[in-house]
């Protein structure tokens, strides 16, 4: 059903691409937007090794829901900031993941993933517990079930 990568000598191992998930803070979402076009934003997001998915906090509107409520079918792709070797080009691995978004219903499982996901970006306790205490209430939380995921390492020459 996905597509073998092409160039797979440059294909890095399933271990290789959740560690980048797990430590990257932003990727850009694809979803199939208004009138049939693409809409892709940058977005923060909480990848969950256990259960192998990724979540992300939107509002309770907007384009980006509308077109998940539609259509659920998404890709997501992040990309670590690279390194470089002997010159001035850079090596860089890149996720690609192919899933499915549904919207956390309100209960345990969302509260715990939205805490976890404020421990990732907000620097302080007192900050998160602020944070949690001011937006929980307006705040949806987004499940990325993945289906497919692949990795590439890219020398950028």
């Amino acid at each position: 059903m996905f597509r073998e990568m092409r160039r797979n000598r440059q294909q890095v191992s399933e271990e290789e691409c959740k560690r980048i998930l797990c430590e990257e803070k932003r990727g850009v979402l694809a979803v199939l937007g208004d009138e049939g076009y693409p809409y892709a934003v940058p977005i923060n997001f909480l990848y969950d090794r256990e259960s192998n998915r990724i979540f992300f906090h939107c509002s309770r509107e907007g384009h980006k829901l509308d077109a998940i409520k539609r259509y659920d079918k998404v890709c997501f792709t992040v990309h670590d900031s690279g390194y470089q070797k002997e010159d001035w080009s850079y090596y860089v691995t890149s996720v690609v993941v192919f899933g499915r978004a549904s919207i956390m219903e309100e209960g345990e499982e969302k509260y715990n993933i939205c805490r976890r996901f404020g421990e990732k970006y907000i620097p302080t306790k007192p900050e998160l517990e602020d944070e949690m205490n001011r937006a929980y209430a307006r705040v949806n939380m987004v499940c990325i079930s993945i289906e497919h995921m692949t990795g590439k390492l890219v020398h950028e020459k």
